[in-house]
């Protein structure tokens, strides 16, 4: 202990842990920049010497470790039927890495099929004997009552050539620094950055949602990518926000990994061990459950799973100072190995009771794709939630439909039916986190020009996104050719809703971009679109001022 590679400065030495529970065999691979393809020193543990339980573990005095820089593991063993798991000509990524590396041959095809795909694997990079960052003052900033939270792409929200950030610091963290003057005249007190786990380059996932690793910040988030400074701009963001009073919340994907189901790349878990990660299903054509959507899913059910997932957790806490996470799917978190759901689910407990943690800002999506959860039904008791009752309510009312005043009152109240205030339950309506908006659907622009999703873009023949989205276009479908009176009622329809948000009991959130009219294009699921409908267009800031100030304000 601890998982992952670990830098004993006593013994000038790496530590290299890992989890396998039905691996026969496992090497550690070194390598050097100067060849990515052949390791420099393979290690094979011995497991009568280098085997603690079900974890396989040695340590190398950096005087043996020569010129090394990167490592992987190969594994090999017993796959389930069905199941491509084991296979030792795969280069494996160290599921605790804290950086990683991608060769300029990487290929996500070779992942996927059998054989090697040595030279063009992710690798971990041998980073944990240098220098530590100074957090020297650095103070975390709890908003209560005067909490506002903006969520954010971390690339989208600079890189458009209109941002006024320098285009070396555009889409980065570097080019968010450059932006805090401007999120504090907005009274911004909470940023919640979408996904910025390291993810696959070639898969196009724009979005985050397929994460590759829980504890490598994305490098293509970085300014510079030499000597993974990635590491070095997140920290400084991080610090640079705390100083301008602003809380940093990360948006997590523990639910599922870009790994996919049976036929996707096997990069890391699968390889180390696909029953050992993932939730199975009794389909051989199916053999991984996918309570995710994405098509495999984390089982939650198992010790070390949850221990990955706190141990990451306390990573980002401790290392990064971020003050709190925003569970996606998070309703996947109470589910047992069999798929069914359990009210007294562990790791709301484990993170309970961890110092580190359990005063931190929890935020569930309190649903997956086989369960609703808000509210009550959700195990987390003091945990915030995404109000998706909100969001669908105050739209259905703003667009005229009818009978909805009573559910209107309920939401302004702070959705006392879900967060009920009564003695026996004492939730707080602060757990209400409401919102109109966010990354998944409509810009709050587009849910007043819009009938009807315009996703052709995306490539599944405009399949994909939401069909429910409780919008109305004012008259006119789209942002072409619109009359003056129906975009006048659109900016009313606009206030309208940023009222109804401000005022309600309960903590506002409103995507990046919604204060001055930002629009996809009836676009409501640009997962994959990193182009200009994905990243927000700051000419429309000078040409909707008259938003930004009502909202500001």
């Amino acid at each position: 202990m601890p998982l992952g590679v670990t830098w004993i400065e006593e013994e000038r030495a790496f530590n290299f842990a890992v989890h396998s529970e039905h691996a026969e065999s496992v090497t550690l691979l070194l390598y050097a920049s100067a060849d990515l393809v052949n390791p420099c020193h393979a290690f094979r543990f011995d497991f009568l010497h280098q085997k603690s339980g079900r974890i396989w573990h040695c340590r190398i005095p950096l005087n043996q470790i020569g010129e090394a820089r990167y490592y992987a593991y190969s594994v090999s063993g017993q796959a389930p039927p069905h199941l491509h798991s084991f296979d030792p000509q795969k280069v494996l990524l160290d599921p605790y890495a804290k950086c990683v590396f991608f060769p300029p041959d990487f290929d996500r095809q070779l992942a996927m099929r059998e054989g090697s795909n040595s030279g063009r694997a992710p690798l971990g990079v041998l980073t944990g004997h240098r220098a530590l960052f100074e957090w020297d003052g650095d103070r975390s900033p709890y908003h209560e009552s005067d909490a506002i939270i903006y969520e954010l792409h971390v690339k989208g929200f600079t890189k458009n050539h209109n941002s006024g950030v320098d285009a070396s610091r555009a889409g980065t963290y570097a080019g968010i620094v450059e932006k805090i003057p401007y999120l504090k005249e907005l009274g911004i007190t909470i940023v919640e950055l979408m996904p910025i786990f390291q993810r696959d380059p070639q898969e196009g996932d724009y979005w985050g949602y397929m994460p590759l690793n829980f504890f490598a910040p994305n490098g293509q988030y970085a300014s510079t990518r030499e000597n993974d400074e990635q590491h070095l701009e997140f920290r400084n963001m991080v610090k640079a926000l705390h100083q301008a009073g602003i809380g940093v919340v990360l948006d997590v994907v523990y639910n599922h990994t870009c790994e996919g189901d049976h036929r996707g790349p096997i990069y890391s878990f699968k390889g180390f061990d696909s029953a050992g990660y993932y939730m199975l299903s009794s389909d051989p054509g199916s053999p991984y459950a996918n309570y995710s959507g994405t098509g495999n899913t984390l089982n939650f059910g198992q010790a070390h799973v949850r221990k990955m997932v706190m141990d990451s957790l306390r990573y980002w806490k401790r290392e990064m100072h971020v003050d709190g996470f925003r569970f996606d799917l998070a309703s996947v978190f109470s589910r047992n190995a069999d798929g069914s759901l359990n009210g007294d689910a562990p790791i709301f407990s484990e993170i309970a009771a961890d110092p580190d943690l359990g005063q931190l800002r929890l935020i569930a999506e309190p649903w997956d794709t086989g369960a609703y959860q808000l509210g009550r039904g959700f195990p987390g008791l003091n945990w915030f939630q995404w109000n998706g009752r909100f969001r669908d309510d105050i739209r259905r009312f703003v667009k005229s439909d009818p009978g909805m005043v009573p559910d209107l009152v309920r939401r302004i109240y702070g959705s006392d039916d879900f967060f009920p205030d009564t003695r026996y339950d004492a939730y707080h309506a602060c757990q209400s986190i409401n919102y109109i908006t966010s990354h998944d659907g409509f810009t709050l622009y587009d849910l007043v020009s819009y009938d009807h999703k315009r996703n052709w873009a995306n490539g599944h023949d405009n399949q994909d996104g939401m069909d429910d989205n409780y919008s109305w276009n004012c008259g006119h479908e789209g942002v072409e050719g619109a009359p003056a009176e129906v975009l006048a009622l659109r900016r009313k329809q606009v206030k309208n809703f940023c009222c109804l948000l401000l005022l309600s009991n309960g903590i506002p959130m409103f995507r990046a971009g919604d204060e001055f009219l930002n629009t996809q294009f009836g676009n409501n699921n640009p997962y994959n679109q990193d182009n200009e409908i994905g990243w927000l267009d700051w000419d429309q800031l000078r040409t909707n001022a008259d938003i930004f100030r009502f909202l500001k304000t």
